[in-house]
């Protein structure tokens, strides 16, 4: 299909450009989005009559994305998901909650001007490309995670899962009963107990036998 572009689209041309494009991408993104129009006769014949407003258009909002883009340097977000053990969501995190999440900080940006090829499915750190205007993009961080404290380890480079693993448990930790803990405790002590007295008669038995070899050497 032949199409005029009305503004300007990556590796297709700038506003005002006949270019010819695959049907379903035309009929699906790019005329409904107004980002192009069909070429014929009289569709031309009106964007032209209408490019000095075409153009005029496009860089006041080009200006307005700029703008906004200086307002959200180094912009992070965080959304608090479930995952199992491995890290896998149960879900996903698509372009409309990363809008959503962008929403709530403080920053309007539509669903469509994330630029996502796949849903998000795991735990961690996404650099996203946000498109704010067809010549000025924006790269945001995104931290998925199970809990605010998590999301803070992830953001400081840390490793959830090793944090995890070194927390320190107290032996009641593993016993729904409290005598079962005491117990158990109480045997821990028993054989410190048992073993010290081991330890030190064997040192006792060090300076006999070196008096049994000096009585032989005698």
């Amino acid at each position: 299909m032949d199409i005029i572009l009305l503004e300007r689209v990556a590796k297709l041309g700038q506003i005002g450009d006949v270019v010819s494009v695959k049907n379903g991408y035309a009929r699906n993104f790019l005329l409904p989005q107004r980002k192009a129009l069909r070429a014929t006769k009289s569709n031309m014949a009106v964007f032209e009559a209408q490019r000095k407003d075409i153009e005029a258009n496009n860089l006041q909002a080009k200006s307005e994305a700029e703008a906004v883009a200086g307002k959200m340097t180094d912009v992070s977000v965080t959304l608090i998901r479930q995952a199992g053990e491995s890290g896998q969501l149960f879900g996903s995190v698509s372009a409309r909650d990363i809008s959503v999440a962008l929403e709530d900080a403080g920053y309007k940006v539509n669903k469509t001007q994330v630029i996502l090829n796949r849903a998000i499915k795991t735990l961690g750190l996404y650099d996203i490309l946000v498109r704010l205007h067809a010549e000025v993009d924006i790269t945001i961080v995104i931290n998925i995670a199970r809990s605010v404290e998590e999301a803070e380890i992830q953001a400081a480079g840390g490793d959830v899962d090793a944090e995890a693993n070194e927390e320190e448990f107290a032996v009641e930790d593993y016993f729904e009963n409290e005598d079962d803990a005491e117990a158990a405790g109480n045997a821990d002590d028993e054989e410190t107990e048992e073993a010290a007295p081991a330890e030190e008669a064997s040192e006792e038995d060090v300076p006999a036998e070196e008096e049994a070899e000096k009585e032989k050497s005698e």
